[in-house]
């Protein structure tokens, strides 16, 4: 299946995820995840194929995320309301998002990209 890499061209950490993808030779279909975040289906789909946390999947770091004052509402908020925040702004959502329909990284970390896109 084909990989799809969302990421913000101004992210240094997507820089470096890109530049491994590159370097190791993975082929990927590339978007940019505040022009076309993903939607609510393809959060959950991504959500369950990592295995990861829902709150994770928040860029805690992002001025969105901090002027919003997400830290004391997402408590309070049902798992359906916190998706469809994050399918609202992609600059919600941590990056860069790795996924091919069976597995999905979040962020970048060598190690991580070592075992899952080597």
């Amino acid at each position: 299946m084909a990989i799809t890499y969302y990421g913000y061209p101004k992210c240094t950490t997507c820089r470096k995820a890109k530049k491994w993808l590159d370097e190791h030779g993975v082929d990927y279909d590339e978007i940019d995840i505040k022009d076309a975040p993903p939607s609510e289906k393809q959060l959950r789909e991504i959500i369950a194929a990592s295995g990861l946390e829902l709150k994770k999947f928040f860029n805690t770091s992002g001025k969105v995320y901090r002027e919003g004052g997400l830290k004391d509402r997402l408590p309070g908020m049902s798992e359906d309301e916190q998706i469809s925040l994050l399918a609202s702004d992609g600059m919600l959502i941590k990056r860069p998002i790795v996924f091919d329909g069976e597995k999905a990284t979040v962020g970048f970390r060598e190690a991580d990209f070592e075992s899952v896109w080597n």
